[in-house]
């Protein structure tokens, strides 16, 4: 099939360009490694620089695609491979996202990796997990969704315990491994079930057959629940967050960045497109007494998963374990794109949930690189080994500022007003629980993130340490996301619109 973009007939896959770079990217890793496969500063500038460019090329491919109206507009979506996969304004918009994410976290690894070994496969596992993120923003059926979870989720294990010979990484990977085992046969199992109920894989499909009175309603309340439990462990909602702590506090510091920002964008973009393809009318979304309300049940899980972060994050003494916690409650502030679906305005209430994913995407991703900053340094882990730092590095602990508070909601970068949208979402749906409870939480965030900031500016260290080199590409990495979360405060308007319109086209 023959698709037209910007005036030039190409055929259809082309519109996977941003996937191919991630595949090209790892396959190209691999080839490095076998020509010098012992580590050393060149090989690792190549990695680096392989890794970085090939996220680059998605990133600037999928920003042209949304731009020249891809799959968006009267032409409507792509579909590719027998409606398996679909690339319309949402795909494109994560894939923005998700490479944003993969090029800073490539980036900072330069100097993080130095001296270790496996380097090549540090990269190729990461750009790996990549694409199969870009394809759980296209997944267009239930196998493929699962299979794309899968491709993206494999590999995150291996990363989380890249750290052989560090204990506390070696058990967090085994133990995201475990829970992601559980969940993937709860998801799974969720979708044996619906399958069972609709006969049918494919989203469209599977609303079509569940639009009427459907059958074995029973059976099917119980496989969409499980489904939804299935997307709560990708995006580390409560009851299976608990991985999250761990995982994100044995992980090597930018591989936590990239789980907590780019693995969440995939996972909840995933979420919209099953629940708002295949299941509206089982919900009600369709104008018919809900089957199966799962707007409720997403009520309950955006309430319980932000207020359980947001408290468990205040009672942390160590910066990496309160960002992990952190990471739980902005699932939970995600999730009101889902949960405050009864609105009117629809459009606006997913629309804000993708930009603040956006938004987060660079202040989350900064923090955490800022955290694997302090570690090059030798820095601790707790409030306290914070102490002083500005005094040595007024420069990053200025970006760790203007993270912290953005993620709090204080008008020092996009994080305010992708709030301001979530909480607009919730006014216009009449859902004043989301609304209080996003307020609360917020202003709970603030106590905690200020405790780092506390001590990185007015607290005096006990016993100073000596900071003798700066980094280059990881110092660059936590900068570019410091200035991006800024101008993402005046660029908003500019961004929502697209996000307001791919919105608006799932339903």
């Amino acid at each position: 099939m023959v698709i037209d973009i910007a005036g030039v007939s190409v055929p259809d896959w082309v519109a996977l360009a941003p996937t191919f770079a991630f595949v090209g990217a790892a396959m190209l890793t691999f080839l490095v490694d076998t020509i010098e496969p012992e580590p050393g500063t060149s090989s690792n500038s190549v990695l680096t620089g392989v890794a970085v460019v090939g996220s680059l090329v998605a990133f600037l491919t999928a920003g042209y695609f949304l731009v020249v109206g891809v799959g968006q507009g009267e032409s409507g979506a792509i579909s590719l491979f027998q409606d398996q996969l679909v690339v319309d304004g949402m795909s494109l918009f994560f894939v923005l996202v998700i490479a944003s994410v993969t090029a800073l976290v490539s980036l900072a690894s330069y100097d993080y990796l130095e001296g270790q070994t496996y380097q090549a496969e540090y990269y190729g596992l990461v750009l790996l997990a990549a694409t199969g993120m870009s394809l759980m923003a296209s997944a267009n059926s239930l196998a493929t969704a699962f299979v794309s979870l899968e491709l993206s989720s494999l590999p995150s294990y291996a990363l989380v315990a890249f750290l052989k010979k560090n204990r506390g990484s070696v058990e967090a990977g085994l133990k995201y491994f475990l829970v992601g085992a559980v969940s993937s046969s709860v998801l799974a199992y969720g979708i044996s079930l619906v399958y069972a109920a609709s006969g049918r894989m494919q989203f469209a499909a599977v609303a079509e057959a569940l639009g009427s009175e459907p059958e074995f309603v029973g059976l099917l309340g119980v496989g969409v629940i499980m489904v939804l439990l299935g997307f709560a462990f990708k995006t580390a909602s409560v009851p299976f967050h608990f991985w999250a702590p761990e995982a994100y506090e044995g992980a090597p510091a930018p591989v936590s960045a990239f789980l907590s920002s780019a693995s969440k964008a995939a996972g909840f973009v995933l979420a919209f497109r099953v629940f708002l393809t295949a299941f509206p009318e089982v919900g009600g979304l369709g104008g018919a007494d809900p089957a199966v309300d799962w707007i409720v049940a997403t009520q309950v899980l955006a309430v319980v998963t932000m207020t359980v972060g947001n408290f468990a994050a205040a009672t942390q003494e160590k910066v990496k374990r309160m960002l992990a916690y952190s990471s739980v409650g902005h699932a939970g502030y995600v999730l009101i794109g889902l949960a405050a679906l009864t609105a009117p305005d629809r459009g606006l209430v997913l629309g804000a949930s993708m930009m603040h994913l956006i938004v987060y995407g660079f202040m989350n991703t900064g923090a955490f690189l800022f955290v694997a900053l302090a570690e090059y340094w030798g820095v601790g882990r707790t409030f306290e080994d914070y102490n002083g730092l500005s005094t040595q590095a007024p420069l990053a602990c200025a970006a760790m500022t203007i993270f912290l508070f953005s993620l709090a909601g204080l008008p020092v970068g996009g994080g305010f007003l992708s709030k301001f949208y979530l909480l607009l979402a919730t006014a216009n749906g009449a859902t004043w629980l989301l609304a209080a409870a996003l307020i609360i939480n917020s202003a709970l965030s603030l106590f905690y993130y200020s405790r780092v900031v506390k001590a990185m500016w007015f607290e005096e260290a006990d016993d100073p340490v000596e900071i003798d080199s700066y980094p280059t590409s990881l110092y660059a990495a936590v900068v570019i996301a410091a200035i991006a979360t800024v101008l993402l405060l005046p660029a908003f308007g500019l961004l929502s619109p697209s996000s307001f319109d791919a919105a608006v086209s799932l339903f």
